[in-house]
């Protein structure tokens, strides 16, 4: 057992994909480490961590809704005031990690960072003085670690900088287990006939959901389907807006967020992800997982790749609702080859082992 403190570096913690692999990651520690604290503000989800696993909160206790920016703050300055007193610590930060760096290298202490997102997300909507920053200090980190291929070509390129690909833990039998125990729902319950489609994730810009709101609208007349959307965010009335102007209450639903989804998804013909950018969305991996077919934008980063640049499923151009409905239409009207490329996803998803990938994260710091 490794004497070393480690400190998971994420001061809000919600629902998500990165959640999740905060979850796996930390438990995983948990057996290898022989103390593993979570630096965060949030207190919901304790439930999903390993009971041997500690908190470090910040001892100002405001309200949940205060912002993001506060948290960080908060959690930054109780990250430091750690540091101080426990110089035989390693931190692995999953948020804020440029300001986790800088509070992590004043301690002389080595910090490991994970990056969530493609760069295309957010690096090209900043303005110039915090580019130099980032590309100063990211250079500070002892690892820099993602989770696609193409996520670290765009990161090396960039940033000029060493960084690891290590896969989204997924664990197959996990999954296909919580499908049997998770909530079906009506709107998808003994519809005979009626075209499934579900798609998983934040309601945010994003996300893209109303592309997938403007393909329905260009299907409506045509074919039979049901739409269920499951998130929460602050596209949510945009979206309902969307359904109402153009008479969609019959085709779309959207559900509020589940922390188990898989027997929703199970119940489901095609997954559909629209994303505007990714990092290596995970919904993607256990839709597959649960035999779904998946339609995927061809986003960056991370659903090519899973996808095998359309081997694996289809890949449509991001922002085109007319490029997804066709593709909707195509799956419909060849189903046999589909459920061949189908398999083909199937049979490469020994890539994002949970055990092997999880093995990874472990060589980095030891």
């Amino acid at each position: 057992m490794d004497n070393r403190k480690i400190v998971f570096f994420m001061p809000f913690i919600g629902g998500g994909g990165l959640e999740k692999n905060l979850f796996i990651v930390a438990n995983f520690f948990s057996k290898k480490f022989k103390k593993v604290i979570i630096c965060t503000y949030s207190k919901k989800y304790r439930n999903k961590f390993n009971k041997k696993i500690t908190f470090l909160n910040p001892k100002l206790n405001f309200s949940e809704n205060i912002g993001l920016r506060i948290k960080y703050l908060l959690c930054l300055f109780s990250l430091f005031k750690f540091l101080r007193q426990n110089k035989n610590t390693l931190v692995f930060s999953f948020q804020a990690n440029i300001f986790c760096i800088l509070v992590c290298k004043l301690s002389n202490i080595k910090v490991i960072i994970r990056g969530n997102g493609s760069p295309v997300g957010w690096y090209n909507n900043w303005n110039w003085f915090y580019k130099f920053l980032y590309k100063k200090i990211i250079t500070l980190a002892d690892s820099v670690i993602v989770n696609s291929l193409e996520f670290k070509k765009q990161m090396e390129k960039n940033f000029k900088i060493k960084v690891q690909c290590i896969y989204n833990p997924l664990n197959i039998n996990d999954v296909i287990k919580k499908s049997y125990i998770g909530k079906k729902d009506n709107f998808f319950k003994n519809k005979k006939n009626v075209f499934k489609i579900i798609t998983v994730g934040r309601l945010a810009e994003n996300k893209d959901h109303i592309t997938l709101l403007k393909a329905a609208n260009f299907l409506k007349n045509k074919i039979n389907f049901k739409i269920l959307i499951i998130g929460r965010g602050i596209e949510e009335q945009n979206l309902k807006k969307y359904i109402q102007n153009n008479n969609l209450h019959n085709y779309v639903k959207i559900k509020k967020f589940l922390d188990n989804p898989y027997g929703v998804i199970k119940q489901a013909d095609m997954m559909v992800l629209s994303s505007k950018y990714e990092g290596l969305p995970n919904v993607v991996l256990e839709a597959l997982a649960l035999n779904k077919f998946v339609i995927s934008s061809n986003c960056p980063t991370g659903p090519k790749e899973i996808l095998l640049n359309g081997k694996g499923g289809l890949l449509f151009k991001v922002g085109d609702h007319i490029d997804l409905s066709n593709k909707i239409l195509y799956y419909l009207k060849n189903k046999s080859k589909s459920k061949k490329m189908l398999n083909f996803a199937k049979k490469n998803l020994y890539r994002f082992d949970y055990k092997s990938n999880l093995n990874m994260y472990y060589d980095l710091v030891r």
